[in-house]
């Protein structure tokens, strides 16, 4: 993995990280949260997706989609939890 390939990782966990905590009331990550939650989400968006049969497009645009749906189910579900 690449310098660059790390840094759109992070812009695009970050993005998508700081849409779900905005979304989802009750919690408040901080920067590093967000990018965590929108990292893991992308993680968890993309295996949603797949088992579903979803394809949101391609690019940096359907790569922050997928990451927000993800973050926002791991954040609901971190809420839910406490």
């Amino acid at each position: 993995m690449t310098g660059q390939e790390l840094l759109v990782i992070i812009i695009v966990g970050g993005i998508a990280g700081a849409l779900a905590d905005y979304f989802v009331e009750g919690l408040s990550l901080g920067i590093i949260g967000a990018i965590l939650a929108g990292i893991l989400g992308a993680f968890i968006g993309a295996w949603l997706f797949a088992t579903l049969g979803i394809t949101v497009g391609s690019g940096i645009v359907g790569a922050i989609i997928t990451a927000f749906v993800g973050a926002l189910i791991l954040l609901l579900i971190i809420r839910a939890l406490r």
